[in-house]
């Protein structure tokens, strides 16, 4: 039987977190030939990847013949934000029941991308379910040592200045390496009433009056929900204030939440007066997309202990968790 051609000029495109299209050249003669693809697909490793993540293993795909291009799906070996490198083969099945096959193709690289809106309103609603009844609070407030704040006071005009949001939570967000935002918290003890003296932060404490960053002049997005190996979750919400350049970047990207009614974090008005609340069930991690003026707020310093524990800087999501996983990448 007369060889096949070696697939070349490979395409990849409509890419998203778990699927991509691919497309390739190869000789007119073997297009009625060709029964199955084989595609090689790789995971690009690099140093900073989940030591606890499930070994990935290289995936080779079988595939019937379909015409090009053709799509790829599955959250069981694509993941989102993940750099992968693929090639391709074709094969013809003989009367003996082996394949005939052609050499391997170039191979080429991509990134996946992140989840989508449809994707982040999945974890939305996996996050409903476990939120909890909602107790109020006055105050947002920030932890940390105490030269963030002498930095703050005498390099930045007195003003708390967004910075880069890391990595830690789902692998999928959006936001991650992307918005900029200061880092607010707001759940409040439930025997109190107020915030928990303990922190794993730092142990000086920004506090500012909740309608100075949540009123009706601020958009509330639903970010992400993740666990870090642990029985707590975490969600992750964004104050925008409308029309705000934070505010435009989570238009396209991030679910609206109704300020006076949704499970997270609410605000409404009350007896003429602005009423907050959090949800108890949840740690909340609060991102403001602005500057911050700390003249707005009080600063003091807190007599629990600095629980490290607790800290998600860069934390990895869990990915097995059943509670805040989706079927879609990992």
């Amino acid at each position: 039987m007369e060889l096949l051609s070696t697939p070349h000029s490979i395409e990849i495109n409509n890419i998203t977190c778990d699927s991509f299209r691919i497309s390739w050249a190869m000789e007119d003669s073997d297009l009625e030939r060709v029964t199955r693809y084989f595609i090689d697909l790789n995971k690009k490793e690099n140093k900073n990847s989940n030591k606890f993540k499930h070994r990935d293993v290289p995936t080779k795909l079988v595939a019937k013949a379909v015409p090009l291009p053709m799509t790829v799906r599955g959250h069981w070996f694509l993941s989102p934000r993940t750099e992968y490198s693929v090639a391709v083969q074709t094969a013809v099945k003989q009367s003996d029941g082996e394949y005939l096959v052609s050499g391997w193709s170039e191979t080429v690289e991509f990134c996946t991308g992140d989840y989508a809106k449809e994707h982040l309103a999945q974890l939305q609603e996996k996050a409903e379910q476990i939120a909890g009844r909602m107790l109020r609070f006055s105050v947002f407030y920030r932890n940390h040592h105490k030269e963030y704040f002498q930095h703050a006071r005498t390099h930045c005009g007195n003003m708390l200045q967004p910075y880069l949001k890391d990595n830690s939570g789902s692998h999928g967000s959006p936001t991650s390496g992307m918005l900029h935002g200061v880092f607010f918290s707001c759940n409040t003890e439930f025997n109190t009433g107020q915030p928990p003296q303990d922190s794993p932060y730092g142990r000086w404490r920004f506090q500012i009056p909740a309608q100075r960053l949540f009123n009706p002049s601020t958009n509330l997005y639903f970010a992400d929900f993740y666990c870090m190996y642990t029985a707590y979750h975490y969600a992750i919400l964004v104050l925008a204030p409308k029309g705000s350049l934070g505010d435009r970047f989570c238009r396209d990207r991030l679910p609206l939440l109704d300020i006076a009614c949704n499970k997270f974090l609410t605000c409404s008005v009350e007896d003429g007066e602005l009423v907050f609340r959090h949800a108890q069930d949840l740690i909340l991690e609060i991102i403001y997309t602005e500057p911050v003026d700390l003249s707005l707020g009080t600063l003091g310093e807190i007599s629990g202990h600095q629980l490290m524990s607790l800290s998600t800087a860069d934390a990895k999501k869990d990915p097995s968790c059943k509670t805040c996983n989706i079927s879609v990448g990992r």
